[in-house]
């Protein structure tokens, strides 16, 4: 299987852009996984990267390398799970791949859902396995056929790394992104969205979040004094900062909507600071396990479901 592994590698260096990032992504050292796609190559007979750009870009002979290993990846990871479930009685298992707050919210009251009524669509023994993690990380899984579903972020400052044509995928939620800051006395905000005066504290995220792209393209065309005072690896740690008074934080309406109800958070500014995003549920294009299938069409018939191909 070494040769089905070189393609493996080349697929994530596709999708990372760069060697240290996809060195990464496979576990190992940056020098090793540069020999691996320079064995490739040697096997191919030709070069298949053009290593002075930044992001990396394919030659032709890359380009129908890539795609023919797409195809054999895909191919024998469906056979594989096609033979782990044959003849052997046990449960399929839905795998899932998603972010963590994600995973603690939407994706947690969606397969609440699934497993309620006289006919659920997932029984109760059924097997789930739910990984989290980044987004290119997620992405990489649903590519490799280690996960059956990719429940994620959508927004234009978001870039995908799934292959265009291979995948489908619908709207699961639409929702907001709205600044919000502690309730001080008489519902006042501690800290206000003013253009001119004092720095205002902001309650940013990592880098490799989709939060942090989606806010970080916006907040750059914001006229505010914001100064990165926390960040946060996670909605859930944004939402305890601003809670506690600490600075401003842009999170999710369906989040804070209670805690705004309540008077704990204030919403700040208008609908010029929120930004609208969606969160999708993909799978590839090709045929599924009888259980993940069934998955996608009852949400697909739910209703509010946006389906899109």
């Amino acid at each position: 299987m070494s040769q089905l592994k070189l393609f493996e590698d080349f697929i994530a260096l596709v999708r990372a852009g760069s060697f240290v990032r996809a060195a990464e992504l496979r576990h190992v050292t940056h020098p090793a996984f540069g020999r691996r796609i320079r064995a490739l190559e040697d096997w191919a007979g030709a070069a298949l990267v053009d290593r002075s750009r930044s992001p990396i870009s394919l030659t032709s002979q890359g380009e129908a390398v890539f795609s023919m290993a797409c195809q054999v990846v895909e191919q024998v990871e469906r056979v594989r799970r096609q033979i782990s479930h044959s003849g052997t009685g046990a449960a399929e298992c839905l795998r899932i791949a998603t972010g963590r707050s994600l995973a603690g919210g939407l994706v947690a009251d969606w397969i609440a859902r699934l497993r309620k009524g006289r006919k659920p669509v997932l029984p109760a023994d059924g097997r789930i396995e739910i990984a989290t993690g980044m987004m290119a990380d997620m992405s990489t899984m649903l590519a490799d056929g280690r996960a059956d579903l990719l429940c994620c972020y959508e927004h234009p400052a978001l870039s995908t790394l799934l292959e265009p044509g291979a995948y489908r995928y619908m709207t699961l939620a639409t929702d907001k992104l709205v600044p919000v800051s502690q309730a001080a006395s008489r519902g006042r905000a501690r800290h206000g969205l003013e253009a001119a005066g004092a720095s205002i504290p902001l309650i940013s995220y990592r880098g490799g979040l989709a939060m942090a792209r989606i806010v970080g393209d916006r907040l750059e065309s914001m006229p505010y004094p914001l100064v990165p005072a926390i960040g946060c690896d996670s909605l859930d740690a944004a939402r305890a900062a601003a809670l506690h008074g600490l600075g401003v934080a842009w999170l999710p309406w369906s989040m804070v909507a209670g805690d705004c109800r309540r008077g704990q958070l204030t919403v700040l500014g208008g609908t010029n600071e929120q930004i609208a995003f969606e969160v999708r549920l993909y799978r590839p294009a090709g045929r599924l396990s009888p259980t993940a299938e069934a998955v996608w069409e009852a949400t697909a018939a739910s209703r509010g479901i946006k389906k899109a191909d």
